[in-house]
């Protein structure tokens, strides 16, 4: 009774509900980097993505008027006015003068500190800073206040990112480099692979079978136990560590994939028209470009994601065959992790150079998402 006409089965419920789980588990994380990378530091530290839209409460701190050029004499003492706003006034709900309790005050209080010394600060930030000629002298008096402060967003990270800095601090080269590398490492695999998987499909020759079974079990071989002999190679052939001994890493390392996908769909193709074709006299070749790759276009497609993706977000192999100590070929994935060591704190900058890292991947995927399925249960049935 469960397959009944018109109700669906226990089993097609699990299956959306896992689907629906699966897609919010991957999209809350990329909403909440998105929106961070418009956040300021102090918002970021002070509350999650999702209260951006809403006023919070953060700790600030401020600096008295330098007292050597603004204080004032008031009889044996001196005295420095002035307000802590620059800007944008805040609501100040706390303040303290000690990082150890920034909010021992209310706005109005005046905080007594040792030889008569003290500070006023009213609630629209003016504040009053009284004392002798010693302690009114060098840098002004810090202020800690904890204030409500409205929803904030900024274009400055993107403009720090992609604007600013040079060599390993400029992100915008990165950019490029990573395009550099992935784009011909994305065509050439897909080129060569395309003519393999044509021969392994349709062409009859001795030891078929054989190579068949090879590109299988080269799909089970650890990249890591490859990286080694393989730069060995390069460096003794004279390619050595740059752009195109990373292209021909990231191709053998991605061909056995791009055969086994390319064949098992070109396989499934009707074989009629292969036949009706060399009736009519067309060299295999001919086949090949003018029949086999426009039938093959989602299967082509399938596999250009996968390669993108993983060539665009891949550290071990550039990190091997890309070491540039002045940054003129460093890729984004390894710019991420050199801002991890140098600016390990100010997480709105790590926030806007991860989603500028996943923003070209998302688009591709997104563009040719509807071609993934079939490339992929291309062979899988007759």
């Amino acid at each position: 009774m469960a397959s009944i006409a018109g109700k669906k089965s226990a089993l097609t419920w699990a299956v959306h509900i896992s689907v629906a789980l699966l897609v919010l588990l991957w999209l809350f994380p990329t909403i909440g980097l998105f929106v961070s990378s418009f956040r300021t530091a102090d918002q970021i530290s002070s509350s999650g993505w999702w209260a951006a839209l809403f006023p919070a409460e953060q700790n600030e701190v401020y600096r008295a008027a330098d007292p050597d050029d603004n204080r004032v004499a008031d009889g044996d003492m001196f005295v420095v006015k002035g307000n802590i706003f620059e800007g944008d006034p805040r609501d100040i709900r706390s303040w303290g003068v000690s990082s150890r309790n920034v909010s021992a005050y209310q706005p109005g209080d005046t905080a007594e500190m040792k030889d008569g010394e003290s500070v006023t600060l009213q609630a629209d930030g003016s504040y009053v800073w009284r004392g002798n000629d010693k302690q009114l002298s060098g840098r002004g008096q810090r202020i800690f206040i904890t204030a409500t402060v409205p929803p904030e967003f900024t274009l400055g990270n993107y403009t720090t990112i992609l604007f600013s800095g040079s060599g390993q601090d400029n992100m915008a080269k990165a950019f490029f480099n990573t395009l550099t590398v992935t784009i011909p490492a994305t065509i050439i695999p897909i080129v060569v692979a395309a003519f393999a998987a044509y021969a392994l499909a349709w062409m009859e020759f001795p030891g078929r079978a054989l190579l068949i079974a090879a590109v299988v079990g080269f799909l089970v071989v650890p990249l890591q136990l490859a990286l080694i002999p393989l730069l060995r190679l390069h460096l003794g052939i004279g390619i050595g560590k740059g752009y195109l001994g990373v292209w021909l890493a990231h191709t053998a390392f991605g061909m056995p994939l791009a055969v086994y996908l390319l064949r098992n769909y070109m396989v499934g193709l009707p074989r009629d028209i292969i036949e009706n074709a060399k009736v009519d006299g067309a060299t295999d070749f001919q086949i090949f470009t003018r029949i086999i790759l426009p039938l093959s276009f989602p299967a082509l497609a399938s596999f250009a994601i996968f390669q993108f993706l993983w060539t665009w977000n891949d550290l071990l192999v550039a990190k091997v065959f890309l070491i540039d100590a002045t940054g003129s070929t460093t890729v984004m994935t390894n710019q991420i992790v050199e801002l991890l060591g140098t600016r390990g704190g100010n997480w709105e900058i790590l926030a806007t150079a991860a989603f500028v890292s996943i923003a070209v991947p998302l688009a591709v995927f997104f563009a040719m998402q509807r071609y993934l399925v079939r490339g992929l249960l291309a062979g899988s049935v007759k």
